[in-house]
């Protein structure tokens, strides 16, 4: 089993409410409300986390909402599940400014914006970074946003077929401009030469694109790419685009297997090295595991059942008002998201986690792993599914904004970096070259 030389942590993040606990907002601790209208909140998270030494802040999104669940937007909306849901890129430029190593990774959906204004607005923020943005691709499982966009939504296959398009106009302006092309000769008045920047003619079945690259390769080159599609289909347009995959896994075993079957697929592809593998984890912090685990019983106890099945029904595609909430998940199918469906129905570990378990679960941590103790307790199960597993790192919700963040920085990160296993300081100044350490 490889691993590599340190954990990787990242943060992961909405521009919402709430993370991925459902109604986190009401948490007395918690701030992000009036972070929802704060540019201080973000920037002292940026701070927070540059300190803690991770990698970089990773913002989830969900344009249009969720309104599967009795065929309505009213719970999604009277509980705060991801509503309002504002645009994460309005902050990007903000933390990064903040900060000088900390990278910063947004999730745009190829169903929701052309390939030339997707280049155009991660890499601006990529070259004026210094090369410290990431992109997450999905491809747009939710009916609310295509709804929203008025587009129709394409069946789970073929958005793939549609991001692999879509991801070949992306690279074509990502190399086209070649070393040397700008000359910045005031002297001669010429800024570049135009045989070395490359005009890219694309006439494909979902998009048409002529135009030249419309901003200056970063120091890292590109946007680093992230991608956490899990199926089949899904872990093929991985292999042929993805730097990195993010995975949710309930337990240790189906974390190793996930990452030695991707490694095959790696293989099996060609590719000199599989994708990065970082999986979605929740640290609950206590002075006590007792404690640990009330404030956890108490976040679980907080959330309406009608809240967890309003976000769980959006993003698997399925209204779970017209289901017996106890039959097994697994005989369903849908068109959404199959990897999370896939994950959710194994959660008791025999594939008959019923629909209400799966809800319970998935409106505390989205189907995260929940990591529940004193600060050594939590530094150490990290360590263990780093090493077992054989993952690149995590990628870390927060149980409350920003105390939980801070406490995991201040108490757990301290112990990681005694046990040699996190770094004291970057290695990098460009996200690429701080994930490849």
């Amino acid at each position: 089993m490889t691993m590599t030389k340190r954990m990787h942590l990242i943060s992961f993040n909405m521009h919402s409410p709430i993370n991925h606990s459902v109604m986190s907002w009401a948490d007395p601790e918690d701030e992000r409300l009036e972070g929802l209208a704060s540019f201080d909140h973000w920037k002292h998270l940026a701070r927070t986390l540059e300190r803690g030494r991770f990698d970089a802040m990773f913002f989830a999104d969900t344009p249009g909402g969720f309104d599967r669940y009795k065929d309505s937007f009213d719970d999604y909306v009277r509980y705060g599940v991801c509503w309002p849901c504002h645009d994460p890129m309005a902050l990007a430029g903000v933390m990064l400014a903040e900060t000088k190593h900390l990278g910063l990774a947004v999730t745009l959906s190829t169903s929701g914006t052309y390939p030339y204004m997707t280049v155009r607005r991660l890499s601006t923020l990529d070259y004026i970074s210094g090369g410290r943005v990431g992109w997450n691709i999905v491809s747009g499982h939710l009916r609310g946003e295509h709804r929203a966009l008025g587009v129709p939504q394409l069946e789970h296959d073929e958005r793939y077929d549609h991001a692999d398009e879509y991801m070949e106009i992306c690279h074509a302006l990502w190399n086209g401009v070649k070393p040397g092309a700008i000359k910045a000769d005031k002297q001669r008045g010429i800024y570049a030469d135009p045989a070395q920047v490359d005009v890219v003619a694309f006439a494909g079945q979902h998009f048409n694109c002529r135009a030249v690259p419309p901003t200056l390769p970063s120091a890292q080159g590109r946007p680093v790419l992230f991608q956490a599609g899990s199926s089949g289909r899904g872990q093929q347009f991985a292999m042929k685009h993805a730097d990195v995959v993010f995975a949710i896994q309930p337990r240790l075993k189906e974390m190793a297997n996930f990452v030695k079957k991707l490694g095959e697929a790696a293989a099996a592809a060609g590719r000199d090295a599989a994708p990065k593998v970082v999986f979605g984890v929740q640290c609950i912090l206590g002075g006590t595991e007792a404690e640990a685990r009330r404030i956890q019983a108490e976040m679980t106890e907080r959330i309406p059942l009608d809240a967890a099945l309003s976000r769980m029904s959006g993003t698997l595609g399925m209204d779970f008002s017209k289901m017996d909430l106890d039959q097994p998940l697994s005989g369903n199918d849908t068109q959404a998201s199959r990897g999370m469906l896939q994950m959710l129905a194994n959660l008791t570990g025999d594939g008959n986690s019923t629909i209400r378990d799966a809800a319970k679960v998935f409106g505390a941590s989205t189907g995260m792993t929940q990591i529940v103790g004193t600060p050594e307790q939590v530094a150490d199960r990290l360590e263990e599914l780093w090493r077992e597993s054989g993952c690149h790192g995590f990628n870390m919700t927060p149980a409350t904004n920003i105390r939980s963040v801070e406490d995991f920085v201040d108490q757990v990160v301290p112990l990681l970096q005694k046990k040699g296993i996190f770094r004291r300081e970057y290695e990098s100044t460009t996200l690429s070259g701080n994930l490849a350490n």
